[in-house]
């Protein structure tokens, strides 16, 4: 199958704004994809080569990539760059470098999706001494042979900035449609796989009846099961029916083990591999995991002096961590607190109740210093659950989880089985959509921000205002850089970014707005962390910032 076809694909998509054109259109190319590309092709759709959980990157920048460029096609590699300062996109400066090209080849081949996908897999795999010239002269050869509408987006999928609008949602109901099966099926085995290609592969081939077959499985992770706020303990106790098991809710980054044999395979919340940032965490669950093959969920807290624990962006420094892993090790130690087992030995334990997970749990695992299980209190007394919180908060935690003791793990579900007790407003973890350059001496830095929830409804990110403060100078920096690429149109001063990064922000009160499409304005909204834990797909919704208005509204009325 031509690359040439795909590419057509992403210019299609790029022309129209509408979700229904964008699913028939994805569903269409799906239907002519060959079988041996069906589990590559979804990602490449996304603007991506490997699923976000395969540890494989390709590593490569702007300048590696204008090396590779100029070697194809004879144009100075300075010329490429002063024609981004331009066009404003690498992509459209490699495709005005192609059609300048002085080189020509009398070997030069039509790009097939295979090839380009096969040498993606070679620019990745490229390691040790020698492998930046390795990856120049693979992507070198493939810009010599490319069209150029195929240089554009190949170049945007190396830089990960393909701009076609296309995200989980419109990928799983062009899979429905493509292969005549229902989308909810179609959802449950992404669920439970995070892999788009393999289900789309199973919808093709097996339909309905294989899409309900599928499970669980070692090396693939299910999108992790959350959880609604509550108000109170109390108030937590009556949704769960009187009696509910009690967690202590960790600062930490949550993370999902995969245990089979002696390889342990560790994802973060956002089910990126992060196991070779944590070498010390995989040698404790080697030793505490009892079972041959298994699935843990846990929380990964950074511990301070005296045991307490430190905010999870600790952790997230050690996620982020590629050199000087030992010393990592010694300035931020780590400790996992497991609180769930969802695969034990070939047997799947999603749909058993939590208590019985619970149990299964405990006689899985051997505790040690850097392993241990969540601390539990199960209780049906408001007062008991009241002084569990209480200590939980006195020992530096957040606050507690209440599970009800029936509920089965629903996989990337949001449901009031689970619920979070904490003792103030909760922050959001929201999307920027846009920005607005600064004045004076930051008027080459982007400074405010517009963010946004996201809406199941319409399947848009709408704003709920704009954040300003909160950040420093280096803060400022290190976004424009980040958001830069991400920029889709300017008009003045503001510019619209595509929704790929997640922050957490906190704020006054959420007030009924008609300013924006959302209902909703934060009032004094401000910066308290960027969540590279959360894709887009989980940020906060806005029904939750509702919910979270008629919380406020409720505590109000209370007083």
């Amino acid at each position: 199958m031509r690359y040439s076809e795909l590419a057509d694909l992403y210019r299609r998509l790029e022309k129209t704004t509408l979700k229904t054109l964008k699913t028939k259109f994805v569903a269409d190319f799906l239907k002519k994809t060959p079988d041996e590309l069906l589990e590559i092709v979804p990602y490449l759709i996304l603007g991506k080569v490997f699923p976000d959980w395969d540890e494989r990157e390709l590593g490569v920048g702007e300048k590696l990539l204008i090396k590779a460029v100029s070697i194809a096609t004879g144009v100075p590699e300075k010329e490429i760059e002063d024609s981004v300062k331009d066009t404003g996109d690498l992509g459209e400066s490699v495709a005005l470098a192609i059609k300048k090209k002085k080189q020509r080849s009398f070997f030069s081949q039509p790009l097939t999706i295979k090839r380009v996908y096969d040498t993606f897999v070679k620019v990745a795999e490229a390691q040790g001494e020698g492998s930046q010239d390795r990856k120049m002269k693979y992507l070198a050869n493939l810009f010599m042979d490319a069209q150029p509408e195929e240089g554009k987006y190949i170049a945007r999928t190396v830089l990960g900035t393909m701009r076609t609008g296309v995200a989980e949602g419109i990928l799983r109901d062009a899979i429905a449609e493509a292969f005549k099966v229902k989308p909810e099926m179609v959802e449950r085995a992404y669920m439970l796989t995070s892999d788009f290609g393999y289900v789309a592969k199973v919808a093709k081939l097996e339909g309905n009846d294989g899409l309900a077959k599928v499970t669980v499985q070692i090396g693939k992770p299910i999108r992790p099961m959350l959880a609604q706020n509550a108000a109170s303990v109390k108030e937590a106790l009556v949704e769960m029916g009187g009696k509910a098991a009690f967690e202590i809710k960790y600062d930490g980054a949550r993370v999902q083990v995969h245990k089979d044999g002696d390889r342990v395979v560790i994802y973060s919340r956002r089910l990126e591999n992060v196991t070779k940032s944590i070498p010390d965490v995989v040698s404790a669950v080697l030793e505490s995991l009892k079972a041959e093959k298994v699935i843990v969920e846990g929380e990964l807290v950074a511990v301070g002096e005296g045991g307490r624990p430190r905010p999870f962006q600790f952790v997230l420094r050690r996620f982020r961590r590629k050199y000087n892993i030992d010393e990592m090790i010694e300035r931020i130690p780590l400790e996992l607190n497991l609180f769930d087992v969802l695969y034990v030995d070939g047997e799947t334990l999603i749909n058993l109740p939590f208590s019985e997970r619970r149990k299964r749990l405990e006689e899985t695992i051997a505790e040690s210093e850097k392993i241990k299980l969540a601390v539990q209190l199960v209780t049906n007394n408001v007062d008991e659950a009241q002084e569990f919180y209480e200590k939980a908060l006195e020992l530096g935690h957040e606050g507690v989880m209440a599970k009800r003791l029936d509920s089965v793990y629903e996989p990337g579900n949001r449901g009031k089985k689970w619920l979070k007790v904490k003792p103030t407003m909760e922050d959001l973890d929201l999307v920027i959509i846009g920005a607005e350059w600064g004045e004076g001496r930051r008027a080459h830095l982007l400074g405010s921000f517009l963010v946004a929830a996201f809406d199941p409804h319409s399947g848009e990110f709408v704003p709920v205002g704009k954040v300003g403060s909160g950040f420093t100078d280096e803060d400022l920096v290190e976004f424009t850089k980040m958001l830069k690429p991400l920029i889709v149109r300017e008009e003045g001063k503001f510019v619209e970014i595509e929704p790929k990064v997640v922050i957490e922000v906190t704020y006054q009160e959420i007030q009924k707005s008609p300013k924006y499409k959302s209902g909703f304005a934060l009032r004094f909204p401000r910066y308290v962390a960027l969540r590279e834990d959360k894709s887009p797909e989980e940020a906060d919704t806005i029904e939750r910032v509702a919910r979270l208005y008629e919380f406020q509204e409720k505590f109000k009325a209370k007083r």
